[in-house]
C-alpha cells in the first residue's frame, strides 16, 4: 500500500487536472515530460501553505527552483484522464525541501511518483539563500502534521541497469 491509501488524511491533495490532447505522445499515452507538468502544477497549490507564490517572489526577489526531480512512471494515462497529486514533506532546512509526490488516477489507481529536492533562491544573484523564518514556520507545521506518515517505499531510489555477479 502506498502512503496515499494508508494515511490520505495527512497528505496535501491538489485540485483535479485533467490530461490535455496537446500532451498525449505518438504512442498514444501521455508524454513523460507531462508527468512532470501535472507534477509541478499540483505543487503551485501547496505553495501558498508554505508561503510561496508570485506575491512573495515580487516582495522578497526570492523563489524555488527545483534542482533535482525522479519520476517513477507506474501506469500509462491518456487524453481526458483526470487526475490529482499528494505530496508528503520528507525533509527541509534552512535552503532546501524534499517532496514526494504521488500522481493518482481519479478512479483511484497510481500512475506515477516523483520526487524532488527544491531549492530558495534570491533571484538578485541568483544563489540559494536561507529562507526567512516564517517560511521555515510553515515548513515545519507541515512536516510535523505530517510526521506520522511513514517513509514512502520508492522515496529515495537509485537508477541504474543492476546486473548479477
Amino acid at each position: 500500500m502506498t502512503n496515499s491509501t494508508l494515511h490520505s488524511d495527512l497528505l496535501f491533495r491538489s485540485k483535479p487536472m485533467t490530461v490535455r490532447p496537446e500532451w498525449i505522445d505518438y504512442n498514444g499515452h501521455l508524454n513523460m515530460a507531462y508527468y512532470s507538468v501535472l507534477m509541478d502544477t499540483s505543487v503551485d497549490d501547496l505553495y501558498p501553505q508554505f508561503g510561496f507564490g508570485l506575491d512573495y517572489l515580487k516582495s522578497t526577489g526570492c523563489t524555488t527552483y527545483v534542482a533535482e526531480f525522479h519520476i517513477c512512471y507506474l501506469r500509462e494515462l491518456h487524453e481526458g484522464d483526470q487526475v490529482y497529486s499528494t505530496v508528503q514533506l520528507l525533509d527541509f532546512d534552512e535552503k532546501r525541501f524534499h517532496l514526494y509526490q504521488e500522481l493518482w488516477h481519479a478512479d483511484g489507481w497510481l500512475a506515477a511518483t516523483g520526487e524532488g529536492l527544491t531549492l530558495h533562491v534570491d533571484q538578485a544573484g541568483p544563489r540559494v539563500a536561507p529562507m526567512p523564518d516564517h517560511i521555515i514556520a510553515n515548513l515545519r507545521k507541515f512536516h510535523t502534521a505530517q510526521s506520522p506518515l511513514p517513509w514512502p517505499d520508492r522515496a529515495g531510489r537509485k537508477i541504474g541497469i543492476h546486473r548479477k555477479g
